[in-house]
Parts: C-alpha cells; sequence; structure tokens
C-alpha cells in the first residue's frame, strides 16, 4: 500500500506533520495486526486508512478533522453517570453539540457548496446558543466572549 501525505494537513489549524504522520503509522500498525475485513470493519482504522491513502488533499483535510471531530465527540458523551439525570444529559448533549460545531467548521474550511456551508454556519450558532442554555442551567458559567469561529477569516 502506498501511504500519501496530503499537503493540507499541513496548513494553519489542521493537523501537524507529527500527528498526521503518527496517525496514518498507527492506522497501518493497526490494519496490519488484524485480518484485513476486521480492519476495514473497525471505524477508526478503516477512517485513518482513508485519511492516509487519499490523494485528494481536501477530502483528506476533511476526513482528518471530521473523524477528530467525532473521537472527541464520543469521547465527551461517554460519561459515568452522576445520578442527576439532568446534568448527566445536559453534559452528554453539550459535547454532542460541540461535535456538530466541529465538524461544521470542518465543512466552512473544507467545502464549497455554499448553500451547506451557510447551513454549517447555522449549526455553528444555534448549537452554541443550546450549549449555553445547558450551562445556564446547570448553573455553570459561561466562557468569555469571543469572535465567532467563523470570524477567523475564509473557512
Amino acid at each position: 500500500m502506498q501511504l500519501k501525505f496530503p499537503r493540507r494537513l499541513l496548513r494553519h489549524g489542521a493537523l501537524t506533520i507529527g500527528t498526521a504522520a503518527g496517525a496514518c503509522a498507527a492506522a497501518v500498525f493497526a490494519a496490519a495486526q488484524v485480518p484485513s475485513g476486521v480492519a476495514r470493519a473497525n471505524p477508526l482504522i478503516a477512517g485513518l486508512m482513508d485519511i492516509c491513502t487519499t490523494s485528494d488533499p481536501a477530502e483528506a483535510g476533511f476526513a482528518a478533522e471530521n473523524d477528530a471531530a467525532m473521537a472527541r465527540m464520543m469521547a465527551g458523551m461517554s460519561i459515568k453517570s452522576s445520578g442527576d439525570v439532568d446534568r448527566d444529559f445536559a453534559e452528554m448533549m453539550i459535547a454532542h453539540h460541540q461535535g456538530a460545531i466541529d465538524m461544521a467548521l470542518a465543512e466552512l474550511r473544507h467545502g464549497n457548496n455554499e448553500q451547506l456551508r451557510r447551513i454549517a454556519q447555522g449549526i455553528i450558532v444555534e448549537q452554541q446558543q443550546e450549549i449555553a442554555a445547558m450551562r445556564l442551567a446547570l448553573g455553570q458559567p459561561l466562557p468569555p466572549s469571543a469572535p465567532a469561529p467563523t470570524q477567523a477569516g475564509r473557512m
């Protein structure tokens, strides 16, 4: 198998070369440890292999960011029960909403369809508002005001 390293992963705000190379090495190592069908059935290994073998830099950048967002979201949703249904619900939903924001940002960075880019912008605004409402409902402080992620230049 020939691995290709997309240059787009080196741009500001994306993966570093060390992180991307490490992810590709991990995918190759993991795939070599299990039968081919099993490796492809594992979503993490399959996603990493797709990132490392694509010839389309835009797709590789999107796939890397989207896979990272999904992994962070799933980790954030895997909470230990606090015994408070409302708190547990809000903590899981905050992680879920942040995942949606991260995926929408990946669309803005790599997508070209203007209608989908507008939808992604709307997702970011709506999900940030819902995260703020859930934090307030839990009595948590809101983060300090900052420019919207979409205001940091062309995405």
